[in-house]
């Protein structure tokens, strides 16, 4: 989302939407709740391994799916789903979505993604203060990692610095039923990404190990026909960043 207020319950006109099938092989988890009553995910420790966009290496068997709720009744209805496991070094996500037209053209990284097609991640480290990373990624494998420092809703992103080696975020998007091509009709798009624990520095209470808590939310949007439809996993207002609100991510064992 951009790093400035974002609206998400902005009138949307009616537009005639054609079903699309789910196309998952898997079963979907059911969300834990813990006492807070806020939704929570665990993720189990692994060892490193290379992201190549489809998420077929081994270690994504470990987890079930997780479904983000689509937050506009009369949105695109597509589906909407993810996974998260760690390692010693960083921490994985696989987000998956249905879908029927990629609707993004920025062929460039640290630009305002949120507004085509992406897939968004919000990492809270530490609840003793307002600070948190925020990652976006696009169906063309473009990227926007910030960090974010909201003060009772005043917040702005800032890039990362020596933004290499081994800080960057290593990434890859696959495409279903079509060409990875703005435009192009398809059926879904998944994104394969890892955050090293370099590239959160300084957030404090990383690197996480077995019963560690961080906060977490997992966002999607979509533009198809200029339509845009809009995901959470853990329920928020009008804004993204009601980082308050986000779910649980526990860092389990093996």
């Amino acid at each position: 989302m951009p790093p400035s207020t974002r609206l998400a319950t902005a009138a949307l006109a009616a537009l005639a939407c054609v079903a699309v099938p789910s196309r998952y092989d898997r079963a979907v988890s059911a969300q834990e709740k813990p006492a807070s009553g806020r939704p929570s995910v665990t993720a189990p420790l692994v060892d490193d391994f290379q992201v190549n966009g489809t998420g077929d290496h081994a270690s994504w068997s470990k987890v079930p799916w997780t479904p983000l709720r689509r937050r506009q009744p009369d949105g695109h209805p597509y589906d909407t789903r993810f996974k998260t496991v760690y390692s010693t070094t960083g921490i994985y996500f696989l987000v998956d979505g249905t879908d029927r037209k990629l609707t993004a053209t920025m062929a460039e990284d640290f630009m305002d993604l949120w507004n085509e097609d992406v897939f968004e991640v919000f990492l809270w480290t530490d609840e003793r203060h307002p600070i948190y990373f925020e990652y976006e990624i696009s169906p063309l494998n473009r990227e926007l990692p910030i960090l974010i420092p909201n003060f009772d809703g005043q917040f702005l992103g800032w890039r990362p610095w020596h933004y290499e080696k081994d800080r960057l975020i290593r990434k890859a998007t696959s495409v279903t039923g079509g060409p990875k091509e703005s435009g192009a009709a398809i059926q879904g798009w998944r994104a394969e990404f890892f955050f090293p624990y370099t590239v959160l520095r300084p957030l404090q209470n990383l690197p996480p190990k077995p019963g560690t808590r961080w906060r977490l939310n997992v966002y999607r949007m979509d533009y198809d026909e200029g339509k845009r439809t809009q995901w959470d996993w853990a329920p928020v207002g009008d804004s993204f960043h009601e980082y308050q609100k986000f779910g649980d991510l526990l860092f389990g064992n093996r």
